[in-house]
């Protein structure tokens, strides 16, 4: 049969392998650089299925499971993607160690891992200990933070005005407890806003970044309605070896600026202009020179959405935590690798 038109040749993996090494396959370098046995002990802390009975396949490891994950995020797939990509795509395996006749988890798999994290809530301590990673390598704050938010959006819902008012005052509408599959499928933690006259329904990433590295070193996660301000003392990063600190004109107000004050930082928070009180020249040129240190927040933001940072497909405010957090530590990953390629270049 040798010679048929459309015949496929047979090419060993590690000649493929190398192809992709030459084409430019960054998961090699996250491989090797991101110390993965340091997330272990948190993975492992996690309550173990209980066996169906004798026998039967062990379970997965954790960091495999971990990794798959982060490939997910890095690549913005669902489960059922995720598993067929890993399936299809030798990169991936090498990624995940896994070889050609060995088992891949399903989607099934990965969405109770990812489930167990969020009933755990472990995915801040995963990002916490990949931030004390960073420091040891080198990368501690420095230069100053700048602080932002982003709306992560979730599906709008329909719902009845009562119906919200009840979810917004914390209750459960009688209708979802007689309709319990219908509860399921509302978000009761996520909430409406509105900015620049654009309506958002979902949550928000704030974020505290060095001006230095352009690293996160604070997250927090909070519905849509919560005002940027309210979460800057909690991201206020006191290791930073700069003082000043920078953030759009959100922030800026009579107790942000008292707060900086008494910690010792230097307000570096964009000057607001009020009603029959616009910015004055000088404000306006304060602000272009601020904004050149703030702008590389958006960076930051702007890498999180490349890898479908700005919307969510999950429920609740627990499982929109995980992805969120795994958004932030993953883009580190990312970055961290980036900084290295940077030294060498040098």
């Amino acid at each position: 049969m040798a010679g048929l038109v459309g015949q496929t040749g047979f090419f060993p993996g590690d000649r493929r392998l190398r192809e992709l090494d030459l084409l430019g396959d960054g998961l090699p370098l996250l491989n090797r650089v991101i110390p993965w046995e340091r997330f272990r002990p948190i993975l492992e802390s996690m309550p173990k299925a209980k066996a169906k009975g004798p026998g039967g396949r062990k379970p997965y490891d954790r960091i495999l499971l971990f990794k798959m994950m982060v490939l997910q995020q890095l690549h913005n797939l669902s489960d059922e993607q995720t598993e067929y990509q890993i399936r299809d795509r030798l990169s991936f395996q090498r990624f995940l160690g896994i070889g050609l006749e060995e088992a891949v988890p399903d989607h099934t798999t990965l969405w109770l891992f990812r489930e167990s994290l969020a009933q755990a809530q472990l995915t801040e301590r995963l990002f916490t200990t990949f931030h004390a990673f960073l420091r040891e390598a080198g990368y501690a704050a420095r230069a100053g933070q700048i602080i932002d938010a982003s709306f992560v959006t979730v599906p709008r819902q329909r719902m009845r005005r009562e119906e919200r008012e009840q979810v917004n005052q914390g209750e459960v509408p009688t209708a979802w407890q007689e309709q319990p599959a219908k509860g399921r499928q509302k978000d009761r933690n996520a909430r409406w806003t509105k900015k620049n006259g654009q309506s958002y329904f979902g949550y928000k990433n704030h974020i505290n970044v060095d001006k230095r590295h352009k690293l996160i070193h604070a997250y927090q996660v909070t519905d849509a309605s919560v005002h940027d301000s309210q979460c800057l003392e909690t991201l206020l990063d006191p290791e930073n070896t700069g003082v000043e600190v920078f953030a759009d004109s959100a922030y800026r107000s009579e107790e942000s600026e008292r707060l900086l004050q008494e910690k010792g930082y230097r307000n570096r928070i964009h000057e607001r202009a009020y009603r029959n009180r616009p910015l004055s020249k000088a404000q306006e040129k304060a602000n272009t020179r601020r904004s050149r240190h703030r702008a590389r927040v958006e960076h930051v933001f702007g890498a999180i959405t490349q890898q479908g940072g700005k919307i969510l497909r999950t429920i609740g405010i627990a499982r929109a935590q995980v992805k969120i957090g795994m958004m932030n530590l993953v883009y580190n990953m990312g970055r961290f690798t980036c900084l290295l390629k940077q030294e060498v270049a040098w």
